[in-house]
């Protein structure tokens, strides 16, 4: 088994392609099909993203403009998040990877570390939060953002980045958000500090550095397989479908 990472940047995606996508990652990694994979993503047009176990009544009862914008179900747990100028992160590994092997926890402390890291070059002062409240997988503030995790990581007194997990039985997905610019004032959250003026792309990059000097692995810029798109594009109805997104 490989322990390097490939390392695919995506363009700017719709909610069900982004979703389509991360799932497709999931199951080819939980067959041995593909290597461990880092993605970094966006979403076009801004789309709420609601958690597995979140109501959909939840989402009509949000005024606009917030409450206008698109809509997917994730298959990870937690809140709402309202995806926008951001970068979202998916890393998929199998359960034997040697950092999946350290412990339940072991990829949220080493992304959100990565992430405090590559920020702090830029002197933004991020840490993790360190407490955690009383949100579960169906309870808690509408928004993730508004949620906290002992290892979510926070800008000033707001959080800036969180992730979730889904499982197989062989492979684990871990995707979080990382908040670029906020022009949406319903999901309270910090953001990078304008006066940085970096990219999507820059930043995915610099996570890409933080990461190596932490876990000393490789990774390396690759492509999809054309077996992965095939079989995310298969999974966009479940997506689009109102079953999928309104089941609870």
């Amino acid at each position: 088994m490989t322990q390097n990472i490939r390392v695919i940047f995506d363009p700017a995606l719709t909610g069900p392609e982004n979703m389509g996508r991360d799932e497709a990652l999931l199951e080819c990694i939980s067959q041995g099909e593909s290597p461990p994979t880092l993605r970094f993503y966006q979403w076009d047009p801004p789309t709420i993203s609601l958690g597995y176990f979140q109501k959909y009544r939840e989402y009509e009862k949000l005024p606009p403009p917030a409450g206008e914008l698109a809509v997917v179900r994730r298959t990870t747990g937690g809140g709402a998040i309202l995806h926008d100028q951001e970068l979202t992160y998916s890393m998929t590994l199998p359960l034997e990877h040697p950092v999946i092997a350290r412990g339940p926890n072991t990829l949220y402390e080493i992304v959100h570390d990565a992430l405090i890291d590559a920020l702090h070059g830029d002197n933004l002062y991020s840490s993790r939060c360190g407490t955690t409240d009383d949100s579960g997988p169906a309870r808690g503030p509408f928004f993730c953002f508004a949620r906290r995790h002992c290892l979510d990581v926070l800008l000033g007194p707001d959080k800036l980045a969180g992730s979730a997990q889904r499982r197989s039985k062989t492979a684990v997905l871990q995707h979080g958000s990382i908040i670029i610019e906020r022009r949406y004032e319903q999901q309270p959250a910090a953001a990078i500090d304008s006066s940085v003026k970096i990219t999507a792309d820059e930043l995915g990059q610099k996570l890409i550095d933080s990461l190596i000097k932490i876990t000393k692995l490789d990774f390396t810029n690759g492509s999809w397989r054309d077996e992965e798109l095939n079989l995310a594009d298969q999974m966009i109805d479940k997506y689009t479908s109102i079953e999928w997104t309104k089941r609870r």
